[in-house]
C-alpha cells in the first residue's frame, strides 16, 4: 500500500513495461533512425505515465478526497452495483476520468476498514461513457468510514473502471485492511476511470469538468451540511 521510499517516483507495475520501451528502442537504433526517435519519445512517455508523486493529503477527520487525478465527467444519483454491498438506496457517484497523461496510482479517499473487495470482468468502452460505470470490467471496494464525524461507520465505494486502452488494473487492498486516507492502493494502466460512490447524505464539493489531483482534492466532507456545489466554465 505505503511507498516504502518516499524518493521513489515510478511505480513498481511499470518498470516491465518501461524495460521493454527503452530495449526495443535501443535495438531501433541498428535500424531506422526515425523509428528510434518513435520509440525514444513513447520510451519518455512510458516513463511520464508511471510516475507516483508524493501527494500531500488533508487530514481532518470527515474529508473524502479524490481517490484518482482526471476530470469530473458525471456527477449522478444512482443505486451502487449489488456486488459493493452498498444497499439498493440511491447514493451519489462522481466519476472522473484518467487519460493517458494523467497520473494512474489510485488513492485511499477516506480513512478506514475495506469491507467489500470485488473483480468483476467486462468489456473495455470508452472510459468517458457513461456506460462504462456498469459494462466495463472493474475492482470495486466498499470502505467502512472510521474517524471523529457524523458518518463514521457507514460505507463508501470506490470503483477502478478499466477504460478502451486499459487492460489491467492492479489493486493491492484486501478485505479487512485498515486504510488511511490519500494512501495508495492500486493503479489503471493506460487511460481510464476511477467512480466514487458517496456516504447517503454527503453531497459533493466539486462538479463536472473539474480537474482533480488524487489524494488531495476534497470530494465531500462528512461534517458538512453545504449543499452540492455548482460551477460554470469561464474563460
Amino acid at each position: 500500500m505505503k511507498n516504502s521510499n518516499p524518493s521513489f517516483s515510478f511505480h513498481p507495475a511499470g518498470w516491465p513495461f518501461i524495460t521493454a520501451f527503452a530495449c526495443v528502442t535501443l535495438l531501433l537504433l541498428f535500424v531506422n533512425c526515425t523509428a528510434f526517435f518513435i520509440g525514444v519519445i513513447l520510451t519518455a512517455w512510458c516513463f511520464y505515465f508511471f510516475r507516483d508523486p508524493v501527494r500531500v493529503t488533508p487530514l481532518r477527520p470527515g474529508l473524502i478526497v479524490s481517490p484518482a487525478d482526471g476530470k469530473v465527467v458525471l456527477i449522478q444519483d444512482v443505486v451502487p452495483d449489488a456486488e459493493l454491498e452498498l444497499g439498493s438506496e440511491p447514493r451519489t457517484r462522481v466519476s472522473i476520468f484518467l487519460n493517458v497523461f494523467d497520473v494512474h496510482v489510485n488513492r485511499v479517499p477516506a480513512a478506514g476498514t475495506v469491507t467489500v473487495r470485488r473483480y468483476r470482468k467486462g468489456k473495455f468502452f470508452n472510459a468517458s461513457l457513461d456506460k462504462a460505470s456498469v459494462d466495463n470490467e472493474r475492482m470495486g471496494l466498499a470502505i467502512k468510514l472510521s474517524g471523529d464525524h457524523s458518518k463514521a461507520g457507514e460505507t463508501l465505494g470506490v470503483v477502478q473502471i478499466a477504460g478502451l486502452i486499459a487492460r489491467r488494473i492492479l489493486c493491492d487492498a484486501q478485505e479487512g485492511q485498515q486504510v488511511e486516507t490519500g494512501e495508495r492502493y492500486g493503479i489503471i494502466r493506460f487511460g481510464s476511470r476511477t467512480d466514487i460512490y458517496l456516504p447517503r447524505g454527503v453531497a459533493p464539493l466539486v462538479c463536472v469538468g473539474q480537474y482533480m489531483t488524487g489524494g488531495e482534492t476534497v470530494i465531500a466532507d462528512c461534517a458538512s451540511d453545504e449543499p452540492a456545489r455548482t460551477g460554470e466554465a469561464r474563460e
